[in-house]
């Protein structure tokens, strides 16, 4: 059983790292976390566009229009220089974070 709430406290880390991978566009990023985690957690819009207003604030991440597509410019996300810097601590916080609650979880 998934608990999403676990999840949702690392949504920047998530996001900021598919904008590392490459510029993304918030329906993209959507599909892709649904995909890669097999339909078994879907972010909702709402909060989707919360946490890119959040790290836009932040200056994690920058936005820009793209090409149109359907009948509207998408907006893109691309990850800033301090960004990049943020998802390494983040990355090294998680690896901390998960050997302490192995040690507690493992059988």
């Amino acid at each position: 059983m998934l608990n999403s709430d676990m999840i949702r406290g690392h949504l920047d880390a998530i996001i900021l790292k598919l904008i590392q991978e490459k510029d993304r566009y918030g329906y993209e990023i959507s599909k892709e976390i649904a995909a890669r985690t097999d339909q078994q957690f879907q972010i909702k819009e709402p909060t989707l566009y919360a946490v890119f207003q959040r790290l836009e604030k932040k200056e994690l991440i920058e936005s820009y229009t793209g090409d149109v597509s359907f009948g509207s410019k998408r907006r893109y996300y691309r990850i800033t220089s301090l960004g990049r810097a943020y998802v390494k601590e983040l990355i090294e916080e998680w690896r901390t974070t998960r050997h302490i609650i192995d040690i507690f979880m493992e059988e």
